[in-house]
């Protein structure tokens, strides 16, 4: 007998809800076979069998959260016959005719064709019927009563987006509601009990502020109460929660320094205004500051490895490779750092391409397990929204995290060739960095961001480009 165990799926997650289960009692289920699916705060991922045989016993039916390294199954090098035939068939001693295969095994059902990402799995109650009486309170109520929701990802959709999950017509089995359902009924402007208004016209993102990997989409703004009239309760969802835990936890094991540079980016600002239009036409997305940074960032790692580390028992474990972590707000619900790995041995094309893959799939709901876990250095982009300084917490087991502000014009003493000086009109930010004191001092993180300085503001990047 072999146990199954709730994955880690991702270095902050501590729980997941099984959302399907692929086989059921008895059945064969081969190595690296997909056995179920499990829904955390960050992703949901198809998750294979660590060992072959059959699935002898499923200790945590679909819809139930469970502990990181719980056991959730157990797998047999045998077929446990009497189970399966239980399984199979619980109500053939009395059965004067042919059970109906929905209500003998639930967990039966065939594994959807489409990626786990694209339709949400069954729960395994009792297939509701397609259509049921709204509840009383609709909105957030009925997402918990209807039993017509699969997963945690979608109930916060529903939530979120303050709609009344009666009113959503499910294309899932049995009638249940796929996170494609919620996204037509976003889109067709719901029916729910509690719309969302629509988000106030904003302007355009761009300029030179705008150091984002790609521009952020605003969410929708909740009502706020006139003044006077009490108070407004929010539980923290659970992408919040966990935020919330992992940077107390943060600031609890590192003392936190902060270091920070003002940048010229008038060397960077040229190309970039030059190459604009054609990069966008070839790569469908606008060059920003941040692939630039990031590529100034990998080249001066290499030169103060104990940047790219993580601290152990009396000891500092230098990593060497890069594997470069990018926070990515996810509609002010919370915060994602999905990570280029290898960035150290990539250029800034290929740099900017995965970027801004990660940062689209990280809003969408749509990064795997391995594309939040083994970071060793993160950049968090704060820039677009036009800060001045943001003092960021180290992402954990990191030592170091790098704050990218709002690049704007402003008049800076230049020199010239003659060695006289005079004022000119250039782009200029800060990049803020805060770092872990047990790993190293001020003088190695002051040298390390000047270096980024100077990469930034003296490198080819024509060159590059």
């Amino acid at each position: 007998m072999t146990e199954v165990t709730m994955p880690q799926l991702g270095e902050s997650v501590t729980e997941g809800t099984i959302t399907k289960w692929f086989k059921a009692i008895g059945d064969a289920v081969a190595m690296d076979e997909v056995l179920f699916e499990v829904s955390t705060d960050k992703v949901d991922s198809e998750v294979p069998s660590p060992v072959g045989g059959f699935l002898a016993e499923i200790r945590a039916p679909e819809g139930e959260t469970v502990e990181v390294g719980d056991v959730i199954a157990v797998v047999s090098a045998e077929a446990p016959a009497a189970a399966a035939a239980e399984a199979e068939s619980p109500d053939a001693p009395v059965a004067t005719s042919a059970p109906e295969a929905p209500e003998a095994s639930p967990d039966a059902a065939p594994a959807p064709t489409t990626a786990a990402h694209d339709a949400e799995a069954p729960a395994s109650a009792p297939v509701a019927p397609p259509v049921a009486a709204p509840a009383a309170d609709g909105g957030a109520a009925g997402a918990a009563t209807t039993g017509k929701l699969a997963s945690p990802l979608v109930r916060r959709m529903v939530t979120d987006a303050g709609l009344d999950p009666n009113t959503i017509a499910g294309t899932g089995i049995g009638g249940r509601i796929t996170r494609g359902d919620v996204e037509a009924a976003i889109a067709a402007g719901g029916n729910g009990a509690r719309p969302a208004p629509a988000p106030a016209a904003r302007p355009a993102a761009g300029g030179a502020g705008a150091v984002g990997a790609t521009a952020q989409p605003q969410p929708a703004r909740r009502p706020q109460p006139r003044s006077g009239v009490g108070d407004t309760v929010e539980p923290f969802n659970n992408i919040r929660r966990r935020t919330a835990e992992h940077m107390i936890r943060s600031v609890a094991t590192s003392p936190h320094a902060m270091t920070a540079v003002e940048v010229d980016y008038e060397n960077v600002e040229r190309v970039r205004t030059a190459h604009q239009e054609s990069w966008t036409a070839e790569e469908g997305f606008k060059l920003t500051y941040l692939p630039f940074i990031s590529r100034a960032v990998l080249d001066a790692l290499r030169n103060f490895p104990h940047l790219n580390a993580s601290v152990g028992n009396g000891e500092l474990v230098v990593h060497n490779y890069v594997n470069l972590a990018i926070a990515v707000d996810v509609n002010f619900e919370g915060l994602l750092a999905p990570v280029v790995h290898g960035a150290d041995d990539m250029r800034l094309r290929a740099i900017a391409r995965s970027v801004n893959d990660l940062a689209a799939r990280a809003r969408s709901r749509e990064l795997s397990a391995d594309d939040i876990s083994g970071g060793t250095f993160t950049l968090s982009n704060s820039g677009s929204f036009g800060t001045h300084m943001v003092i960021p917490i180290i992402n954990q087991p990191q030592v170091a995290i790098i704050s990218t502000d709002g690049i704007s014009r402003k008049p800076v003493v230049v020199t010239g060739a003659d060695g006289s000086e005079g004022i000119a009109i250039h782009s200029v930010g800060v990049l803020t960095m805060a770092w872990d004191h047990r790993a190293f001092d001020g003088a190695y993180a002051a040298a390390f961001l000047a270096e980024v300085r100077t990469i930034l503001e003296t490198r080819d990047w024509e060159a590059e480009l």
